[in-house]
């Protein structure tokens, strides 16, 4: 079996679809991340740019609208 894993989970978390973020070779203009494929290289892509992104392309502005779980509560069976 092959425990080591190809996927960077670390850079997966940080890069959420949601996340706002610039190009550092054109600040000032923002982007939304649309999602990461972790099987593709560069695995960043954002909404409305055809062309994918690696991390070291991006700075991160804000997570402020990524949601990484569910948070509205549970019904309990009891």
């Amino acid at each position: 079996m092959n425990t080591e894993s190809v996927i960077d989970w670390d850079e997966m978390f940080e890069y959420l679809p949601g996340t706002i973020v610039e190009l550092k070779n054109n600040p000032s203009i923002l982007h939304r991340i649309d999602y990461y494929e972790a099987m593709m290289v560069p695995p960043i892509w954002l909404v409305g740019d055809p062309r994918p992104r690696y991390p070291g392309e991006l700075q991160i502005i804000s997570r402020q609208e990524v949601q990484s779980c569910e948070l509205e509560p549970q019904q309990s069976l009891v």
